[in-house]
């Protein structure tokens, strides 16, 4: 079992900095360890603008202690690329093949001007488990809590 955390960057990033992110991701799931023992880490970057950190809890589960860590490295993501992560507040939505980023505030916007719709599949960051990633991370926007706006 997989469990898993996703974060939304707030914006895209250039080539040059993407090369940086992934070489600072691996770094960081390589050495993340989990009182003293390494995690089984891996992280995606799907679509460039969500970030997916991976463990393998089968291996070795990730505690309290190794979660702060990768807080702080997410911090560090922010401050070093001027790139929110942590912000809830930020939607994403797939627009045809793309990834959109907004803010929760413009969601009722872009439903007024038909820029998206009730069908719109929106991502559901909160899940944990890698195996929701193909069953529930997409939603139809009508299904998720952004259906107040409808």
């Amino acid at each position: 079992m997989e469990r898993i955390w996703i974060y939304t960057l707030s914006k895209e990033l250039t080539t040059e900095q993407l090369v940086d992110f992934k070489t600072r991701c691996q770094n960081f799931v390589s050495t993340w360890t989990a009182h003293d023992v390494s995690l089984d880490a891996s992280f995606e970057l799907y679509q460039n603008r969500l970030l997916i950190f991976k463990v393998n809890e089968e291996k070795y589960n990730a505690s309290g202690c190794s979660i702060d860590k990768q807080l702080r490295f997410v911090k560090e993501l922010e401050q070093a690329f001027a790139v929110e992560l942590l912000n809830r507040l930020l939607v994403a939505y797939e627009n045809n093949t793309h990834v959109e980023v907004v803010k929760s505030s413009q969601i009722k916007e872009l439903l007024s001007s038909n820029s998206i719709t009730e069908n719109t599949l929106v991502f559901d960051n909160t899940i944990t488990q890698s195996t929701e990633l193909n069953t529930k991370w997409k939603q139809p926007l009508r299904s998720t809590w952004l259906a107040k706006y409808l």
